[in-house]
């Protein structure tokens, strides 16, 4: 991941910025790169649980689609926003193939005893970030507090589920849904919502909205607490022949978000459409997925 992101920032002659958040509970970095210097701050993360890889290599790609090319589109957008991703924040969980990071004295609520925290669940805005046991977590967290994101994207995977008509879901989304979320940031992640739903819809993903819970640890949750317009996208564990499909939708997904944060469209879609947006159907029963094994977000 490290040598894949330092030749994006030479081939981009420095447009694109790496850095580093913090370090995971057994040292590894926590790797920032930053695209654009404009007013408006996007922050993407992939990959909390570990063996939820897809949104990473989309990550990469999206981060040399914009910061490579020089165009006059590509220096208008990067005059526009400043794009954060944190790309693979968990690291331990990712060299594992796990959910959890990798933390052996880990035990209570939300963790695998002896083996780890689910990262995910450990964004609470209600928890001082000095008594959050979890590195990875936190850093996420003093970045947020550093750059007040004015979207927060969170890529996962899920399994195999059915749309109500019938198809195969390949991808679901949702905003957040903690009632301690103000009106305006959920509403503003509706929008979001939206907005990804008609680009990834139009790319050809089957788009269903993701049954999640209203625990405010949740990145979902937690960012649309703070007050940015957050949003979950799951990214269906498919088998292997269509697994360029789920990369191609989460990079869809980083690019359309950017563009509409950039020109104002995003800001103009209509909220109320989020109910439209169909329900996740049931399990697949004995389906065949990919390689990689992905737990609920």
């Amino acid at each position: 991941m490290g040598a894949a992101l330092k030749k994006i920032a030479k081939a981009s002659d420095g447009r694109v910025r790496l850095g580093i958040i913090g370090r995971s509970n057994e040292g590894r970095p926590l790797r920032l790169a930053t695209v654009g210097h404009g007013p408006t701050r996007l922050l993407y993360v992939t990959q909390q649980h570990g063996d939820e890889p897809l949104g990473t290599p989309a990550a990469v790609r999206a981060l040399w689609a914009l910061g490579v090319p020089d165009s006059q589109w590509h220096r208008w957008l990067r005059s526009r926003l400043t794009i954060d991703f944190v790309v693979q924040a968990n690291p331990d969980g990712a060299v594992r193939n796990q959910r959890y990071n990798h933390d052996p004295s880990a035990s209570g609520e939300y963790t695998q005893p002896g083996v780890g925290y689910d990262i995910n669940r450990f964004h609470n805005p209600l928890t001082p970030i000095e008594d959050n046991p979890v590195p990875e977590s936190r850093a996420v967290l003093r970045h947020w507090h550093a750059t007040h994101p004015r979207v927060v994207v969170d890529y996962h995977m899920q399994g195999r589920y059915l749309q109500p008509d019938g198809r195969e879901t390949t991808a679901s989304i949702l905003w957040p849904t903690s009632p301690l979320a103000g009106e305006a940031a959920v509403t503003a992640g509706r929008k979001l919502a939206v907005r990804n739903y008609d680009a990834t819809t139009a790319a050809g993903a089957n788009v269903s909205r993701y049954p999640g819970g209203d625990y405010e640890g949740i990145a979902r949750n937690a960012y649309g607490i703070l007050g940015s317009a957050s949003l979950l996208v799951e990214l269906s564990d498919l088998p292997e022949d269509q697994v360029e499909l789920q990369i191609r939708t989460a990079f869809t997904s980083m690019l359309a978000t950017a563009q509409g944060a950039a020109d104002g469209s995003l800001w103009r879609a209509n909220p109320d459409r989020a109910d439209s947006i169909p329900e996740r159907g049931p399990s697949l029963p004995g389906a065949v997925s990919s390689l990689f094994r992905a737990d609920a977000a």
